[in-house]
């Protein structure tokens, strides 16, 4: 009985290509732009309480705390994992428009002009930049489309001439 050896799905040439892609749409000025600026973005959202002024607000002050951390995680590994960016960069927007909406949906009196001056700038800010990564990872994935079914439209032909 012979036995076969199969290589690990890792070592899969569409698999190699497959990850070779993402690293090189990872690795463009835009993509790096994109995610340096929502790390920056989360981290002034998670901090705003105590650099604009309204730290005693506690139900917004954690809130945007919690909601800056979060967005950080989402679009902050859009290197790492470009692959999912169309997914997390859509949940990076809902906490964008949540950041616009929390001065006057948190629970207590916290709803003053520095927290949603900061709120809405931010949350603006957020939602964009997570609309342009949703953009980015959407136009990676139609140009791979593309890419794939031209080769296999040019497959295709080449085999059609071999069957003349």
């Amino acid at each position: 009985m012979a036995s076969t050896h199969h290589a690990p799905i890792e070592e899969h040439p569409d698999l190699m290509e497959l990850r070779a892609r993402h690293d090189r749409a990872a690795a463009t000025p835009r993509a790096q732009m994109i995610e340096a600026l929502a790390l920056i973005t989360g981290l002034y959202l998670a901090a705003s309480p105590w650099i604009v002024g309204f730290n005693g607000f506690t139900t917004l002050a954690v809130t945007n705390l919690i909601a800056g951390i979060a967005y950080m995680l989402l679009l902050g590994g859009l290197g790492s994992s470009y692959e999912r960016t169309h997914s997390m960069a859509w949940a990076a927007a809902a906490i964008g428009i949540w950041t616009c909406v929390a001065p006057w949906v948190v629970a207590g009196d916290v709803a003053h002009t520095r927290s949603i001056t900061s709120n809405l700038i931010t949350g603006a800010i957020a939602t964009l930049l997570a609309l342009a990564a949703a953009s980015a990872a959407r136009n990676h994935t139609d140009n791979r489309r593309r890419s794939t079914s031209n080769y296999d439209d040019r497959r295709t032909m080449s085999q059609g001439r071999d069957d003349r």
